[in-house]
């Protein structure tokens, strides 16, 4: 499977995969604390050349239960652990782990690195067609618009790493985390018409 490369600087590097191209599944490689810790990754064409610039990767976070992915196929060929919704942290990563979801079919943890004053949020937040209302950068997750992870409106966040779509960056991103998770109940019906235009299309809980 082709993978497009979403960003890559000091910090680390984004990829798309190709299939199936509704989900836009988004991957990413983050440089901190002397390594490289892959987070939700899909493996596919181009993986090596997109790590081989960053460093050693050390571990490989899967962020959301239901999330599997090739996390512990490639944990497995990279010879590094796989952290499992790792609501405590990571032992030797010192980004913040915040427990944004804790239910029995869904348990989902986001990462905060204030260096950066990057948040990167598995599938609650997210820039793919099917989570935008309108002319927004981003949006909420369709099961979670009853349910927004306030939260994570806490954060002043310059850059949103979702793991789905292309990643945002920019003075207006928390304002535009805060807004969407504001008004995420009444924009319920127009994301309704948004996913009633895109019938036949595999659901947004598929292939995550």
């Amino acid at each position: 499977m082709k993978l497009s490369l979403t960003y890559a600087d000091d910090d680390g590097a984004g990829w798309l995969a190709a299939e199936p191209p509704y989900m836009q599944r988004a991957s990413h490689a983050v440089v901190a604390d002397g390594g490289v810790w892959l987070v939700d990754p899909v493996d596919g064409e181009g993986l090596d050349d997109i790590l081989a610039p960053l460093g050693e990767v050390r571990g490989v976070l899967q962020l959301l239960g239901r999330h599997p992915r090739d996390c512990a196929a490639l944990a497995a060929r990279l010879g590094v652990p796989h952290h499992v919704t790792p609501t405590d942290g990571v032992p030797g990563l010192s980004l913040q782990a915040i427990t944004v979801v804790d239910r029995p079919w869904w348990r989902e943890v986001a990462l905060w690195a204030p260096r950066t004053r990057s948040l990167i949020v598995p599938e609650s937040l997210g820039t793919a067609p099917y989570y935008l209302t309108g002319d927004d950068l981003l949006g909420v997750h369709p099961m979670m618009r009853m349910t927004p992870p306030r939260g994570l409106a806490a954060f002043d966040a310059a850059r949103l790493l979702p793991g789905h779509g292309a990643p945002v960056a920019g003075a207006h991103v928390a304002e535009a985390i805060r807004d969407v998770l504001d008004r995420s109940r009444r924009d319920i019906p127009r994301v309704a018409l948004r996913l009633a235009r895109h019938r036949g299309r595999p659901p947004a809980t598929a292939a995550a």
